[in-house]
This record gives C-alpha cells, sequence and structure tokens, in this order.
C-alpha cells in the first residue's frame, strides 16, 4: 500500500472521532467529495495483513451503528468486498485475518434484526395479490368467465409470503448460519442498489464469478489464480447475487455482468438450484437482444424490463356450460326439422310444409286437402320438411313451434281416419 493512500486513511480515521453529532449529516455529504479515499479503503480490505484493516472495519460499523443513511450506505457499498475476504479466508482454514471482517458483518446483521425486531414487522414479507380484484395490471372482468368460477375465486385470496426473517442475534459464524447471514446481508446491499458507485457493482459482479468457479474447470477459462478451493453455496444467496447482477448489467457493467451472469448459472446448474435457475435464465432471456446501456455509469439508474402487451390472452371463444348449453339446444333442433334443399324467394327462405295423412290427404302448409292415389296410400303416416336455411334464429324458433301444431293436429286427424278405415274394413 502506497504511502499516500495509507495518509488519506488515516486522516479519514481521526476526523470522524472528533466529530460533533451535529455534523453528522454535513459530514456524510462531504464523503463523496473525497475521490482518493474510496480506492484506498479498497486497498485496505484487499489486504488481508494491513494494520489499517481492525481500525477501517471498526469506523465502518460506526458508520452503520450511527443511524444516518448515507454513512450506512458509505459502509454497504464495501460489502461485496468484505464478503469476498471473508470466504477466501475461510477456505483458507485462516481465521486470525478475517476476524475483524467477521465482527463487523455479525454486527450490521444484528443491527439490522434489532431494527425488526422494534418495528411492528419482524419479518420481511410480500403479499400475492388476487386475480378477483381489479389492479394497475388487470381487470377480473378482462380475464372472463371461465377463469372466475366461484371454486376459483376461493383460490384467489390474498396470500402473504415471508422471504426473510425472524432473524435471531448470532455471536459468530459457524457452518449452519454463515450463508443466512450473507444472504440476508446482501438483501440490505440490494436494497441499497441505486445509491451504490460502479465500483461497488464491478466488486459484486468479481465476487460473483470468484464464488461460483472457485474449484471448477470453468476457474481455468477465467483464468483466475486466487483459491482453487470450491466455495459452499446455497440458492437463496445465488438469487440474491442475481439481483444485484442485473442492476449491474442495466447500469454500465455489461462486460462483467454478462460474465457474473453466465458463471452463477454455470455453479446453478452444478447444484441443480431451480430457483437460482429461475431467476437468472427469465434475466438472461429479458435482455437478449436488448440495447444494454454500457456507457450509463453516471447518469440516472435504472432496469431494463420488457413490458408485456395488454391484448387478451384468453380466448373469446372458450367452451363454456353457456356455449355447451347452446350447442345442445342446436343440436336438439336438427333433430326435430329436417333442411329441405329449397331456394330462397326475395332473399328470405320461405318453408314448405308437406303433410300426408294415412287417409290419402295431403296438406300443403296446413290449407288445403288434396287426394291421393291408392298407390300413395303406403307412406308414412306423416312427413314432415322444412328448409330452414336464411333465417335468423327468431324466426327459425317460430316456424319449428308452427311446424309442431301442424303436426300434432295431423296426427290427430290421420288417427281418427285410421281407426274409421280399420272399423269399415
Amino acid at each position: 500500500m502506497l504511502a499516500m493512500d495509507q495518509g488519506v486513511v488515516e486522516e479519514w480515521l481521526s476526523e470522524f472521532k472528533t466529530l460533533p453529532d451535529s455534523a453528522v449529516s454535513t459530514y456524510a455529504a462531504s464523503l463523496r467529495d473525497k475521490g482518493s479515499l474510496v480506492p484506498a479503503l479498497y486497498k485496505v480490505i484487499r489486504e488481508n495483513y494491513s494494520d489499517l484493516l481492525e481500525p477501517v472495519c471498526h469506523q465502518l460499523f460506526e458508520f452503520y451503528r450511527s443511524g444516518e443513511p448515507q454513512l450506512q450506505r458509505f459502509t454497504l457499498q464495501f460489502l461485496p468486498e468484505l464478503l469476498w475476504s471473508l470466504l477466501s479466508a475461510s477456505a483458507a482454514r485462516d481465521p486470525h485475518t478475517s476476524g475483524c471482517i467477521e465482527a463487523l458483518l455479525l454486527g450490521i446483521y444484528n443491527l439490522v434484526g434489532e431494527e425488526m425486531k422494534t418495528s411492528l414487522s419482524k419479518v420481511l414479507s410480500f403479499t400475492v395479490p388476487s386475480l378477483s380484484k381489479p389492479s394497475v395490471y388487470h381487470e377480473p372482468s378482462a380475464i372472463g368467465s371461465m377463469a372466475l368460477t366461484e371454486g376459483a375465486l376461493a383460490n384467489h385470496g390474498l396470500r402473504r409470503v415471508v422471504y426473510s426473517g425472524p432473524h435471531l442475534q448470532r455471536e459468530t459464524f459457524t457452518a449452519q448460519n454463515r450463508f443466512e447471514v450473507l444472504t440476508f446481508l446482501l438483501l440490505c446491499y440490494n436494497a441499497a442498489l441505486s445509491y451504490m458507485t460502479s465500483t461497488s457493482l464491478q466488486s459484486l459482479c468479481q465476487l460473483s464469478s470468484r464464488v461460483c468457479i472457485c474449484g471448477y474447470p470453468r476457474q481455468q477459462m477465467r483464468r483466475y489464480k486466487g483459491i482453487s478451493t470450491r466455495l459452499t453455496v446455497t440458492s437463496e444467496f445465488l438469487v440474491q447475487l442475481i439481483t444485484g447482477i442485473h442492476y449491474a448489467l442495466c447500469n454500465g457493467e455489461v462486460e462483467l455482468g454478462s460474465k457474473a451472469l453466465d458463471d452463477v448459472l454455470y455453479r446453478a446448474q452444478l447444484e441443480l438450484f431451480p430457483e437460482a435457475l429461475l431467476v437468472g435464465n427469465a434475466i438472461k432471456s429479458s435482455l437478449h437482444g436488448a440495447a444494454l446501456k454500457s456507457n450509463n455509469k453516471e447518469g440516472a439508474r435504472s432496469i431494463q424490463v420488457e413490458i408485456t402487451p395488454t391484448a387478451s390472452r384468453i380466448s373469446r371463444n372458450a367452451v363454456t356450460s353457456l356455449s355447451i348449453r347452446g350447442h345442445r339446444w342446436k343440436r336438439h333442433e336438427s333433430q326435430e326439422v329436417s333442411v329441405d334443399s329449397e331456394a330462397p324467394l326475395g332473399g328470405v327462405a320461405i318453408p314448405e310444409i308437406s303433410v300426408t295423412g294415412v287417409s290419402g290427404e295431403r296438406m300443403p302448409n296446413g290449407d288445403s286437402l288434396r287426394p291421393r292415389s291408392d298407390g300413395d296410400t303406403s307412406g308414412s303416416a306423416s312427413e314432415v320438411s322444412l328448409d330452414p336455411r336464411g333465417h335468423d334464429a327468431a324466426t327459425r324458433g317460430q316456424e319449428v313451434r308452427r311446424q309442431k301444431s301442424v303436426r300434432r293436429m295431423v296426427e290427430n286427424e290421420g288417427s281418427g281416419s285410421a281407426s274409421t278405415g280399420r272399423s269399415q274394413y
């Protein structure tokens, strides 16, 4: 470490100790003007055997404990580098070099957990929206009657999902709680992503790649000559890494972010982590072909997303109980009437009804009776033919009812004639 950088760090350590409480806000706002301070602090954290590492960690903890938002964000920007120093030291089985870093990370974790206990909500959760209630994204009436039945509405109630907490106080890192603590710290880091500098985002991408490829064949492809021990990770930890990588991809760190995302997906495939694979592949698909802002490091921070069109995805011709009932009615009507091939007259088809009785009499449209020859008396008791082509539903219904009444009348008359003939015979 250069003497100039060491002098900058020592000056920073001394000026906060003598600072009165009334001047903390002004001091926090002036930290962004010290361009040489942040690179010097990164050098101290990367040098595990530096004499300044312990006082620097103590100072960063005091910043976070002060409760000033700007000082807390100043501490959080070094979180990716602190996490890598801790993981690399634990992989090298050298706890003496990471003691002060462990104390800093556990202190931040316990502070946030204590704040959550004193607040109304002791856990971090979100509510799954109900499809039966309107929102800025959808209208229940636009979904269709098929999706919102009584049974479906009963399952569409509001449901709360807890994704973090409650958090117990931790005194030391163990193999069981290490990634529980680190995942929650990354969650706090992601909550302040819009305030992080480009150096911090680069450190996050490097942390993601190193954690995921160390000890695997891809480490040789990346030409990383650090530790070669495989680091144990969890699916929740990788999901938090992907969240930060997504933000870095959309805000200037395209090359490092793309490599980090590929490395995280590579490790998730090896470990068969479904949550990390789902989130990572979704982000990769959404960014495919998108024009990422490769030079947007100092402008407005944002995340690019693909807006789904609001067109209805449910077919209007979906099979419902109403459509099935209408189809059944049509089938019954087609069984009761037969289609006669008569050309329409004047654009409206005039149905022709011919009824033949057993006595040899024929009644066209039920108006008159005409005698029939003896050879024609072998027909059926009654015949009804109807040509409904060109009719609308109302006209066809009226014709069917009229034909039924005529048919009943002829059947009654035919039955009487038949009984008379039998008695004469």
